[in-house]
């Protein structure tokens, strides 16, 4: 019995002699290691933890900022959306909160407010659909200030392709004020091409070709024989069905050329 202790005693030591050699050659290395992915592991949960807190106080700097543009204090509007600029200019709430106030410096005649804040939301990529929007509208500013080679360059950047026909014909109506009429009728027939049949939105770009001299139905024979389907059933003593009637008593929603468009709802 003494001799099978003495045995185990032996064995266990020198499991002990390997497993000190082994530490000693490479235990530095594995700790390195270890403290290094402990030491990622902690900074990715406090870049995460970081990130959110970031996130809520811009959502709340961002209520402040849309509670200011609701009630039309342009005062209190400037300093809430500075302090968004300041500290949370990377994120999408300040690109949201510089859209919202875009629009209300626009209505009330403070163009150069409107376009700082439109410049700081086209500056930040954050969201490109986002960015794209700022840029339209920023041209639409620039274009009420007879900037017209700054809101052509505005046009011309970076536009996502959502947006891309909208862009083309707010081109075009840059390129008519400039007298560019041969640029402009490319822009605009870019951007009939690239709005959906139907539209009415589609039917006021025609008319803007129209005016300089284009046979619209030379770009899309289709849209000529819808016009008159429309004028023949105009001309008709048919009554409409009801759902025509409810539908017809919607106004469209056509975007418009000057005025910038509210903020879309904040990203979740």
């Amino acid at each position: 019995m003494a001799i099978q202790i003495q045995n185990l005693d032996l064995e266990e030591q020198e499991q002990l002699d390997k497993i000190k050699h082994f530490w000693e050659r490479w235990g530095n290395l594995i700790s390195g290691v270890l403290i290094v992915a402990l030491l990622g592991f902690a900074g990715w949960r406090g870049y995460d933890w970081y990130q959110s807190r970031q996130a809520g106080q811009a959502s709340a700097l961002f209520d402040q900022v849309q509670a200011n543009a609701e009630a039309g204090d342009t005062a209190k509007l400037v300093n809430s959306l500075k302090a968004m600029q300041d500290s949370y200019k990377s994120t999408t709430y300040a690109q949201q909160a510089n859209l919202l106030a875009a629009k209300v410096f626009f209505e009330k005649g403070q163009l150069d407010q409107a376009r700082d804040a439109l410049t700081a939301a086209a500056a930040s990529g954050t969201d490109k659909g986002l960015q794209s929007l700022a840029r339209l509208q920023l041209a639409s500013v620039l274009t009420q200030q007879k900037q017209y080679d700054q809101a052509v360059q505005q046009l011309s950047s970076d536009i996502q392709p959502e947006f891309a026909a909208l862009a083309a014909d707010r081109l075009g109506d840059v390129q008519t004020l400039q007298g560019k009429n041969t640029e402009a009728v490319a822009s605009y027939t870019k951007a009939f091409k690239g709005i959906e049949a139907g539209q009415p939105y589609r039917q006021m770009v025609a008319m803007k070709l129209t005016a300089l001299g284009v046979d619209v139905s030379t770009i899309d024979p289709s849209f000529g024989k819808e016009a008159q389907v429309e004028e023949a059933a105009a001309s008709t003593d048919v009554p409409a069905s009801p759902a025509a009637d409810d539908a017809a008593s919607v106004p469209a929603a056509a975007p418009s050329a000057a005025a910038p468009a509210s903020a879309p709802a904040s990203a979740g």
